[in-house]
Parts: structure tokens; C-alpha cells; sequence
């Protein structure tokens, strides 16, 4: 099969590896249809994460159809169209249990905090992911779901990262009747997140970010009001101004490890990985939130140290909120919402790449070229 390789930062191509095989009873082997690069794929390209190895295959968010099934799956046949969640979990563990699926103890024997995801380095269970013609699944009976007849395959692939982390934020932050939220980022998790705001209740919401054409897709897709941050000498001054001089009710980090906005934060991180990640924009959030307000984090760090201003956060009587997003959990509002109409997640689309220029791809998002928002990845499998 033809599939995405890793060859080191912003080094990688597309090559022929072998189809995967069935490993476990309960694996499937789905081919993709169609994938998506994310923006967390981009700090993986960036050399940002830890035990990312050569030879890897990145990708997170696809469907596809079912090409096999190990002995022991009893929901899915050969021919099934899935959506597979970025979380590989057992379903039974204490933390499935709880619904912590992200957190699944028995998928990941590399690290002690996230569980499984696809294509995310070693440090995430180093499973191969989808920006390729097959991949398999495993826990086929608890992870995937059939595509519903009415759903658009591009919207299916954006509900099995982008939209249900978009989502999971506005909902970590407890939004409340009339609440003021600020996004930092304007990117697919920072729209989502935004448009999810309202509804949740949000009185007013607004986006930063310092990219004109991501605003613009957040005024038209989001509704939300914009600040470009490179246009303020200080853009928590500027958040306070804004509310009253108290800060906003409710505050979503949808940036994360690559935050632009302080040179010294980003070259420690990004340049000389000393930090897993530059906190620019979750130390704006504490600082723009209220005093007895919620920060919620869904942007993607490192699991080194970060310079996170927590001092700041204790004394201001904070609520921080924090995980991967246990997408499934997210599914049957979220299915809802999309079927009424309220939400069109393949709205943020901008580009559609074979797989054979994936790479291509890659420079595209992460130099940020031609207005990209999100690109989608189709192969020919």
C-alpha cells in the first residue's frame, strides 16, 4: 500500500509499506477513504514531540471502509463505511469505564497520563495512523461507528478529531447563560470551539489570532468578533478594555504547542525544545480571564515542562480544565446538531490533496500558504 512516511523534522514522503496485518482478535482493517492533516500532525512534522520515530505513519482523523475484521469483532462486517475516533481505547479499563477514553489505561505502555491515538508518535502508543490506503484498527467493536446514510463523508472525517475537540472545549469551560468566551486560535479547533460557544449559551464570543484570513473564516463561520493580536501593544490589555476592564467569563486555548507572540517562548520551545511547548496563549488565557473564571486547554502540548504562569492562576481563584478530547462521548449531540443543521463541519475545508502530495500538503498547512484552514487528504486505495 502507498502511505505517509516520517523522515525527520519537515522531512517526509509517501512510500510503499506493507498492508497492515490483523494482530488481535479484535482488529479491523479499514481502507481510508479519506483523512485530514491537524494542526497537532504539524508539531509531529515540526519535531516538536518526543519518541516521534523514522518510518512512522502520521494521521489521526479518516473513514474508510472496512476491509477485514479479526475473529472476534461482532459490530462491523466487511464493506462497513466507519468513522474511526483519534482515541484507540479498550472500553473497559477504569478510566473507559468513566468515560475517559482519551486516558484508557491498557493501549499505551509509553506514557502514564494520555492513551492511544493514531499515528501520534511513541509517546502516544506508537500506532500507525491513516494518511495511508489501509490502517488497522484496533478494539474495532468499540472505537469505530458505521456512517450514517445522511452524512457527508468530509463531515464524518472532521468529527473524529477537529469538531468533538472544538467541542469538548466549549464544554470544559462550563459556559454559562450570557458568558463572555475568548478563543485563542483561529484555526479548525479554535472555529469549532468558537461556534460551539453559542450553543452553549454564550453571550458574546471572541477570536484571536494574528493570521487575517483565519479571522475572517472566524467572523463568517463563528460569528464571533476578532482581535489580531500583532495589532495591540498588549492584547490582554486589550481583552480587559474589552470586558469591562474584568476579563472574560470563560477562556479556550485551541493553540497550544506552537504558539506565535513571544520570540524568548518560542525559541525555547519550537527551536531548542526545552519546554514541551511555548505556552504563549494559555498564559494570555489566564491572564485575559476573569478572577474566579475557567481556562480550558484542548490545544496540544508536549508532556515536558512548560513556563505556564501557574502562580497567576492560583491567585486569581482560576478553574483550569484540560484533556484529549474522548471523542466517541462527543458523538450522539454532536451527530445531532449536524443533522439539524446547526453545524456543517466540512465549512472550514480549504484544500483536498491526494495522497501522492502529501507532503506537498504538509508545507502548504504549516507555512501557512494559500489562506489553508484545513486539508483533507484522499487516496486512490
Amino acid at each position: 500500500m502507498r502511505a505517509m512516511v516520517y523522515r525527520g523534522p519537515y522531512k517526509i514522503r509517501v512510500e510503499e509499506k506493507d498492508i497492515p496485518p490483523i494482530e488481535h482478535p479484535n482488529d479491523a482493517i479499514v481502507r481510508v477513504t479519506s483523512a485530514a492533516i491537524c494542526g497537532s500532525d504539524l508539531h509531529l512534522y515540526h519535531g516538536m514531540m518526543p519518541d516521534t520515530r523514522v518510518g512512522m505513519t502520521f494521521g489521526h482523523e479518516f473513514v474508510g471502509e472496512v476491509h477485514e475484521v479479526g475473529s472476534s469483532v461482532e459490530n462491523l462486517k466487511v464493506g462497513d463505511r466507519v468513522m474511526v475516533p483519534f482515541n484507540i481505547y479498550c472500553g473497559s479499563c477504569y478510566f473507559c469505564a468513566r468515560g475517559l477514553y482519551s486516558n484508557c489505561h491498557n493501549v499505551n505502555p509509553n506514557a502514564t497520563a494520555v492513551g492511544g491515538i493514531y499515528g501520534y508518535s511513541h509517546t502516544a502508543g506508537g500506532y500507525d495512523g491513516g494518511q495511508a490506503e489501509f490502517v488497522r484498527v484496533p478494539f474495532a467493536d468499540v472505537g469505530p461507528t458505521k456512517i450514517p446514510e445522511w452524512m457527508d463523508q468530509e463531515d464524518a472525517v472532521m468529527l473524529t478529531d477537529a469538531l468533538p475537540t472544538g467541542y469538548f472545549g466549549a464544554q470544559l469551560g462550563d459556559i454559562e447563560q450570557g458568558d463572555t468566551v475568548v478563543v485563542f486560535g483561529a484555526g479548525p479547533v479554535g472555529l469549532y470551539a468558537a461556534k460551539s460557544s453559542w450553543l452553549m449559551g454564550a453571550g458574546r464570543v471572541i477570536v484571536i489570532d494574528h493570521l487575517e484570513y483565519r479571522l475572517k473564516k472566524a467572523r463568517e463561520f463563528a460569528h464571533a468578533e476578532t482581535y489580531n493580536f500583532t495589532e495591540y501593544d498588549d492584547i490582554v490589555v486589550e481583552m480587559k478594555k474589552a470586558t469591562d476592564h474584568l476579563g472574560a467569563d470563560v477562556v479556550i486555548d485551541a493553540v497550544g504547542a506552537e504558539a506565535d507572540g513571544n520570540l524568548t517562548q518560542h525559541i525555547t520551545s519550537s527551536k531548542f525544545k526545552l519546554q514541551g511547548g511555548s505556552p504563549v496563549a494559555l498564559n494570555w488565557g489566564i491572564d485575559s480571564v476573569r478572577k474566579g473564571g475557567t481556562v480550558s486547554v484542548v490545544g496540544a502540548y508536549g508532556p515536558m515542562f512548560s513556563a505556564v504562569k501557574f502562580g497567576d492562576a492560583m491567585n486569581k481563584g482560576l478553574t483550569l480544565r484540560m484533556n484529549q478530547c474522548p471523542v466517541k462521548r462527543q458523538w450522539p449531540r454532536l451527530f445531532e446538531h449536524v443533522r439539524n443543521g446547526y453545524l456543517k463541519p466540512s465549512d472550514i475545508i480549504t484544500h483536498r490533496i491526494p495522497l501522492e502530495h502529501i507532503a506537498e500538503g504538509y508545507h502548504i498547512f504549516s507555512a501557512k500558504l494559500d489562506d489553508c484552514i484545513k486539508p483533507i487528504v484522499t487516496t486512490a486505495a
